[in-house]
């Protein structure tokens, strides 16, 4: 049913590299403007995490990675750009030496992250740049946005096939994403999290990502009869055509259907109880020899629906799912965060952590090491980046270094490897839809003291010094 597979286009990208630039928080850019006009020229390290997980997560699939590399290689503003920010009243007062400084902005930094398609856990960076603070600062909106949503996306797919236990699940959710544009993300991210292939075809075009559709109600309607519909569309695609029965009664049209007298690749249920009709549906087709034509099932399904279709032992051979994993409906957001965690001031690096409540984060640079037993992940730690464990795997890999990238680029096939086999060697208690197990993560010791010498030096002393 798939078609078109392919590897992703190199130099294509969703948006135009000349709007980038402006998907910012209007305050990077007053803040870039004061570290400009005060001459701030420390060197900072970010890192980007998910502070903690929802109740509904028991694991994340790191997503965007690469989308957040081609932005930081390619990030420019153009003179027009340039001018429009000079016109804005909170920039009446910065100097022009900071406008002159966009118009040859570059990002120089060095970046580490997990490779996109690891699974990933709160508090855990994802990526961590070092950069001058003004570079590191203007970045910030752009790459919590994007890791945030491919993570978030290709973690609900990822969740949706584990359900679909072995049976092909395609994404067909753009029409009810967020917009086009994240339409085309969320056909990538849930590719990345396993999905077979996608209704969206820029999707398919950029990255590589085999293409699959059928047909909607529309067309069985335009015709006369239901019959011809379906001979119509068999003539044209007598291959592939997969038909929608159930526009106005899936078994009368499932009967219509096998009555042709032509094989065709599958039949596609969109409503009712799909459970049952999938046997009624399955019995009629293999009654005039269509054993081979397959069932597909959509109609706002997600991963809980799945899994009880597929415990009541539903005849359904392929899962259209869109709404809820182009959305992931049940966990539409992640709290994920970007916090300093180092400053380099005339050669000396001096650690920062955020101390207020519920929201304390941990300072210094850091890696996350995984700990494997028995074919397993058994636990992570969560490190000083300068620490070892040669019995762990650490996850955290230079990716980017003096703005341009170190290595090959993946592409979203490689990382969809990754997550299946990521999944395979998570604890299954893990994988759970109701009540899964918590993954343990912990924390080094130099790392928790490292967080106590910080927090006595900002809080041991008196206020105001």
């Amino acid at each position: 049913m798939p078609s078109g597979a392919g590897r992703q286009t190199q130099g294509k990208a969703m948006e135009s590299t000349e709007n980038t630039s402006l998907i910012v928080d209007l305050y990077e850019l007053t803040m870039a403007a004061a570290y400009f006009q005060n001459r701030v020229r420390s060197v900072a390290t970010f890192e980007l995490f998910v502070r903690e997980m929802p109740p509904e997560r028991s694991y994340l699939v790191a997503a965007g990675i690469e989308s957040a590399l081609d932005y930081l290689q390619s990030l420019r503003f153009t003179a027009d750009q340039v001018e429009f920010l000079r016109a804005q009243p909170a920039f009446r007062t910065v100097q022009p030496g900071f406008f002159d400084f966009l118009e040859k902005f570059r990002f120089t930094g060095e970046v580490h992250a997990v490779p996109e398609g690891t699974l990933v856990f709160g508090e855990e960076p994802l990526l961590r740049v070092t950069a001058p603070i003004l570079e590191a600062q203007i970045v910030e909106t752009y790459l919590l946005s994007v890791i945030h949503f491919e993570t978030l996306i290709a973690s609900k797919a990822a969740r949706v096939v584990e359900a679909a236990r072995g049976r092909s699940v395609l994404e067909f959710g753009t029409r009810r994403a967020h917009g086009p544009e994240a339409g085309v993300r969320a056909a990538k991210a849930a590719f990345v999290g396993g999905c077979e292939a996608t209704s969206n075809v820029l999707a398919g075009r950029l990255y590589g990502i085999p293409l699959a559709g059928t047909a909607a109600h529309s067309w069985s309607m335009v015709f006369p009869t239901e019959r011809e519909g379906f001979e119509r569309l068999l003539d044209v695609f007598p291959e592939t055509a997969i038909l929608l029965v159930d526009t106005y009664d899936a078994i009368r049209g499932t009967e219509v259907a096998a009555a042709l007298g032509r094989k065709f690749k599958g039949v596609r249920l969109d409503s009712g109880d799909l459970g049952k009709m999938s046997h009624q549906v399955r019995r009629i087709l293999d009654a005039h020899g269509l054993q081979e034509t397959r069932i597909v099932a959509s109609g706002d399904l997600d991963e809980h629906k799945i899994d009880a279709l597929l415990e009541q032992g539903a005849a359904i051979d392929i899962f259209g799912v869109g709404t809820q994993l182009a959305t992931s409906g049940d966990v539409p957001s992640l709290g994920v965060v970007y916090k300093l965690v180092e400053i380099e001031r005339d050669g000396k690096l001096e650690p920062r952590a955020k101390f207020s409540d519920q929201k304390v984060s941990y300072p210094g640079r850091k890696q996350v090491f995984r700990f494997s037993r028995d074919g397993r992940f058994a636990e992570d730690l969560i490190a000083c980046a300068h620490e070892e464990f040669p019995e762990a795997s650490p996850l955290l890999q230079p990716v980017m270094r003096d703005g341009r990238r170190v290595g090959l680029k993946t592409d979203v096939h490689e990382n969809r490897s990754r997550v299946l086999a990521g999944l395979s060697q998570l604890p299954e208690a893990c994988k759970r839809l109701d009540r899964p197990g918590s993954y343990p993560v912990r924390k080094s010791p130099a790392l928790e003291k490292l967080l106590g010498e910080v927090r006595n030096h900002y809080l041991g002393r008196p206020v105001g010094s």
